[in-house]
């Protein structure tokens, strides 16, 4: 498959990934309502500057910081806008953010109105979700050449306590990382075997285990539908393990291991 190309053979565009309930602030707002603004909102360093719909300027938290609170918007904000079109490729628009150094780019529609909003985590989401159907077209491919089976592909939300893992154990430095991109929205989905209503947790152990710490009951997931019920090995491993639930998935942190060293023994 095209790395370009989605799941259905077309390339994905900047409105399937922007968010469309874009904050915005106003030419005539003063810059100490907007310095607050950023310092109360959760993760906002910059608005995009807008005239009713029409988009005006940027403004970010730099701009802001030696300028006095009276100060109106319009006189410190950016006004030459590097902005994405709705229907622009998304690479394209990835292209752009990565050689301008901008985390964000407002998007317009072709009377420059703002319609959103699309930033670098946006884009790296975009490949993560491109990356995850070639796993799954593999693992199905591979799934009807070993046991001569029909199967097909749907996209649910599951139930993480349904799932029964397939992986003993997972790491903890690992866990770590997933944890941080299930925070910023940067996760992939899960791939689940449905063998005849038992669904096995084929990839995303790491993600299963953070998920579960931080409270998150189900999870997007691309879901393998075997047409039989199926002798599969990993499930007979699943069983080997007593693995039944995500419970019973162990955290190994090599830190602690007996055979890694700390820098205290030889002080």
């Amino acid at each position: 498959m095209d790395s370009g190309l989605d799941a259905n053979g077309r390339k994905p565009t900047v409105k399937e990934y922007m968010t469309r309930d874009v904050a915005t602030v106003s030419p005539d707002d003063t810059v100490g309502n907007v310095k607050r603004r950023i310092a109360e909102s959760d993760g906002h360093n910059g608005f995009p500057v807008t005239d009713g719909r029409k988009v005006e300027g940027f403004v970010t938290a730099r701009d802001l910081l030696l300028a006095a609170d009276s100060e109106p918007i319009f006189k410190v904000m950016t006004d030459e806008l590097i902005v994405a079109h709705p229907d622009m490729d998304v690479n394209e628009a990835a292209r752009v953010i990565l050689r301008s150094g901008i985390q964000k780019l407002p998007v317009v529609d072709d009377a420059g109105h703002l319609v959103g909003i699309i930033s670098n985590a946006d884009v790296i989401r975009s490949q993560i979700e491109r990356a995850t159907p070639e796993k799954v077209g593999k693992l199905m491919r591979t799934l009807e050449t070993i046991h001569g089976i029909d199967v097909h592909e749907e996209r649910r939300t599951v139930s993480i306590d349904a799932l029964v893992p397939t992986q003993s154990k997972v790491y903890a430095d690992e866990l770590e990382g997933r944890s941080y991109e299930l925070e910023h929205g940067l996760t992939e989905p899960l791939v689940v075997i449905d063998n005849n209503g038992t669904l096995l947790l084929a990839d995303g152990h790491h993600r299963v285990m953070a998920a579960k710490r931080q409270g998150i009951d189900d999870m997007d997931a691309y879901v393998i539908v075997l047409d039989e019920r199926v002798d599969l090995g990993m499930a007979r491993t699943a069983e080997k393990e007593g693995l039944r639930h995500v419970e019973d998935i162990s955290v190994v942190d090599y830190a602690r291991h007996p055979l890694v060293e700390t820098t205290e023994r030889f002080r």
